[in-house]
């Protein structure tokens, strides 16, 4: 291949990413704004993200507030000025808070980072699946699945948590899976035989692990998974390359000698992104000693005789704030892992078993019995909107098997990269199980979407490097062009009730297929 056509190569596996993820922006940006308030948990983060962006750490607000912010009318007088007992990190928050920094505290404003996150989220799978399958044509079929699912979709126009901790997510298994490729590129073969104690992607992964886990508790499980995996994926490739020179692999040396590194570059450096996304609460903890410090609500005891001792010196005062944020972080597990949830019911909470086929989608927003001439139906009929976090069926019942043909493929024939998708769903699946008996949403799996399409995508390179003839060649592509066609189809035909756009009643009906879906 002469150089014109490696640049040519090299520049079309970015031109068709980055087209892919602007497809996903412009999709996603449309009309995002509306409806004009504050939407399921956005009630939280939103009002969050503004209360971080204009105090450094998050007040309570005022009853009625959100009413008063949907009509533009807001003032600080809604802020109580006391710190509120928050239940994840500021790392999502302070993002939501960039978009409201620009546009404003409207709806638009804490719904447009999400959509920058969203499409970003597109570009960045695109590229990782290319460099696992060496193809950007099934790296851009990839970001199209994730362009065009509903649950994805619909996260990305909502100032919710969780389309931020997938971005993180993605990334950082991004690092790593790069770090690979740099360890082992051809040209540098003495990359195996020499330690470098610390490596760009590696430290990029651990930024981008940290921002997961300060987005989302739930982000920890896949930075130990996938950090674990590093790890390994390591070893191995320097056994083998000593044992291909003639030299002692010497396990348990090498073991040491990659470990260390990683958990540093990984573990240690993710630990500390993590503290950062807190600098809020450690730059004010003596408000949430106040409030919080002398015992606070059923089993939260005080923190400790430190709260009313006066501290001196800049030493004390920095002890007593990690302390305190130490005991924040009891109480807020506490809350997620206590009775008090256990015995609360919400009518869209869902069993992690059933998420894997969206046995119950989230509606965010429903306007029912809306005057039938407003959309031109019987006056017998009526018109409504709904917003329905509902992924796209034919994508997700086909990730469902794809990933069990992963498992398969993975045990059969060792290969490292069907290992991406049967771990990435299970450290972000798995653990939900624990917590089954509160209220938990289906929309906490667009985390593992992503790794679901991995798993479809290098179904598909499997395909494509399987064909023996032209024949087959074009039977793997006209198959791949068809599934994709059916899932673009799906989108648009459930786009009403992802965007609340109004339609009548029977046409909405039609679309819950299923009565829980209702």
């Amino acid at each position: 291949m002469t150089a014109l056509g490696r640049i040519s190569e090299r520049a079309w596996g970015w031109i068709g990413p980055i087209s892919v993820a602007v497809l996903a922006f412009v999709l996603r940006i449309w009309n995002v704004g509306y409806p004009h308030k504050l939407e399921f948990d956005e009630t939280y983060y939103g009002k969050d993200a503004w209360s971080l962006l204009h105090h450094g750490y998050v007040q309570d607000w005022v009853d009625g507030a959100n009413t008063k912010i949907a009509a533009g009318h807001y003032s600080s007088n809604l802020m109580t000025g006391l710190p509120t007992e928050i239940v994840h990190p500021d790392g999502g928050k302070w993002m939501i808070a960039i978009g409201e920094s620009i546009f404003g505290f409207n709806s638009f404003g804490w719904r447009i980072s999400a959509v920058v996150v969203g499409a970003l989220t597109v570009l960045v799978l695109a590229r990782l699946v290319r460099r696992l399958t060496g193809s950007t044509v099934i790296g851009c079929f990839a970001g199209l699945l994730l362009c065009f699912d509903g649950m994805h979709f619909v996260m990305s126009r909502l100032g919710l948590l969780d389309v931020f901790l997938t971005f993180w997510v993605v990334c950082g298994v991004a690092c790593l899976v790069a770090d690979r490729d740099w360890l082992l590129h051809p040209d540098r073969g003495d990359r195996l035989v020499r330690y470098r104690p610390f490596r760009p992607w590696q430290l990029a992964g651990g930024v981008c692990f940290g921002m997961a886990c300060g987005t989302k508790w739930s982000g920890v499980y896949v930075l130990a998974a996938f950090g674990l995996l590093a790890v390994i994926w390591e070893v191995l490739a320097r056994r083998r390359a000593r044992k291909d020179i003639g030299l002692d692999p010497r396990g348990v040396r090498t073991t040491f000698a990659v470990g260390i590194p990683a958990f540093f570059s990984i573990v240690v450096v993710a630990f500390a992104v993590y503290l950062a996304t807190w600098t809020g609460f450690l730059i004010h903890h003596h408000a949430y000693e106040l409030r919080f410090g002398h015992g606070y609500g059923e089993g939260n005891p005080p923190w400790g005789d430190y709260i009313s001792t006066p501290t001196h010196g800049f030493l004390g005062e920095t002890r007593n704030a990690f302390r305190s944020l130490w005991n924040f972080h009891k109480m807020v597990y506490g809350f997620h892992t206590g009775s008090y949830l256990a015995k609360q019911h919400h009518p869209y909470q869902s069993n992690p078993l059933g998420w894997l086929v969206m046995e119950r989608p989230v509606g965010v927003d429903a306007q029912n019995n809306l005057p039938a001439a407003s959309c031109g139906v019987a006056k017998t009929s009526s018109c409504m909107r709904e917003v329905l976090i509902l992924g796209n069926p034919i994508l997700w019942w086909t990730g469902a098997l794809a990933l069990l043909a992963a498992v398969v493929a993975w045990i059969t024939s060792r290969d490292w990269r069907w290992g991406i998708p049967v771990v990435g769903v299970a450290v972000s699946w798995l653990p939900w199980f624990r917590f089954d008996d509160r209220p938990i949403f289906s929309f906490y799996a667009v985390a593992f979407l992503p790794f679901t399409i991995i798993a479809i995508a290098l179904i598909v390179s499997s395909l494509v490097e399987a064909a023996r003839s032209p024949r087959q060649t074009y039977a793997a592509w006209l198959l791949t062009g068809i599934f994709l066609t059916a899932v673009v189809v799906m989108f648009w035909y459930f786009h009403p009730i992802y965007t609340d756009k109004l339609i009548p009643y029977d046409t909405w009906y039609d679309k819950m297929w299923f009565t829980h879906w209702i």
